[in-house]
């Protein structure tokens, strides 16, 4: 049996953290509920702060990486974005997570084992 949280266990979970911490959170598209890749568009305030994948380290754990997309960037280029990624993986769960103090969020937020 595999230690790893299934892909709709870790969304829900992240859902509810935000909207525990006064933040909203938006699923904008539903992936493959055991093993779906999760991308996370956050906002503070708002306002775009990044794109962050959950990856596949060294070690053989997952993390967050933030995709190199620039925090100025308009919102069709993000819908642009979007739709290639769900285009080339449509087992994608994308959410949208809006958060005062993106980093501290980030850096607690929790990745699955």
């Amino acid at each position: 049996m595999s230690g790893r949280v299934a892909s709709a266990v870790l969304v829900s979970a992240l859902i509810r953290l935000v909207q525990q911490a006064g933040g909203h959170a938006m699923l904008l598209h539903k992936g493959e509920a055991e093993a779906g890749a999760i991308c996370i568009e956050m906002r503070e305030n708002g306002k775009f702060s990044g794109f962050y994948d959950r990856i596949w380290s060294v070690d053989g754990s997952y993390r967050w990486q933030v995709l190199p997309l620039q925090p100025d960037i308009a919102e069709i280029d993000l819908a642009t974005y979007r739709e290639r990624r769900l285009r080339h993986d449509p087992d994608l769960w994308l959410l949208e997570l809006d958060i005062a103090n993106v980093q501290r969020f980030i850096a607690q937020m929790p990745v699955g084992a």
